[in-house]
């Protein structure tokens, strides 16, 4: 489904299909039993600890995670720490968490992956956040920066967020019912296709019959 939500977005203008490039899901892992999450998202914005310019806010963000959102975290640049840990992860499930995007980096797999809490990260550190980064601020829009092509893509309090062994994409809230529409049609057309292919036709002549 993740591959047809990518396409249905191109199909609808955004040069990506929302795909965020450089996130790895390093838990539950690929044989875990929940490979895939799905939900609002909750952006938290951290900025570098030396930043004592930027609004801090009212409560300890893991604290104010809402039910069934997905929290996407975007860490500052060019930094090797952690901005999320097992600690976090623990508190996003008990508050009925989806899953945790980390625009940045994480530690204390181990804890995360024996909560079956399905995380994507940029990377991993033994390094806390401590002296190197603090949140800023809740739900308001942030920026992901895409690995090898120059785009930079934003996300909103309440996009949509799917992850699964196949990478992460963002759904922009004013896409989804016409996302959801084109999926559909493209699902149908994959599962007559595939029917076809396993009864013996050619790939070529069959996707130009039934992708028209």
């Amino acid at each position: 489904m993740e591959l047809q939500i990518g396409d249905a977005l191109v199909s609808l203008g955004l040069r990506h299909g929302g795909y965020l490039s450089g996130l790895k899901m390093y838990s539950p892992g690929s044989n875990g039993a929940v490979a895939k999450i799905f939900g609002p998202a909750y952006t938290v914005r951290m900025v570098p600890a030396s930043d004592k310019t930027s609004p801090s806010p009212p409560c300890h963000f893991a604290d104010a995670i809402p039910k069934d959102s997905v929290v996407f975290v975007s860490q500052p640049k060019g930094l090797i720490s952690a901005c999320w840990g097992g600690l976090m992860s623990t508190r996003a499930k008990k508050l009925g968490a989806a899953g945790v995007v980390i625009d940045g980096r994480f530690r204390d797999i181990s804890e995360h992956q024996e909560l079956n809490m399905g995380l994507f990260a940029r990377g991993i550190s033994i390094l806390g956040s401590n002296t190197f980064t603090r949140s800023s601020e809740l739900n308001v829009p942030v920026q992901y920066e895409n690995v090898e092509v120059d785009e930079k893509v934003t996300i909103e309090p309440g996009d949509y967020i799917l992850g699964d062994q196949d990478g992460v994409v963002s759904i922009p809230v004013t896409h989804i019912e016409d996302c959801v529409r084109l999926c559909q049609e493209r699902y149908e057309i994959d599962q007559k296709t595939l029917e076809l292919l396993e009864a013996g036709e050619e790939l070529g002549p069959t996707i130009k019959k039934l992708r028209k």
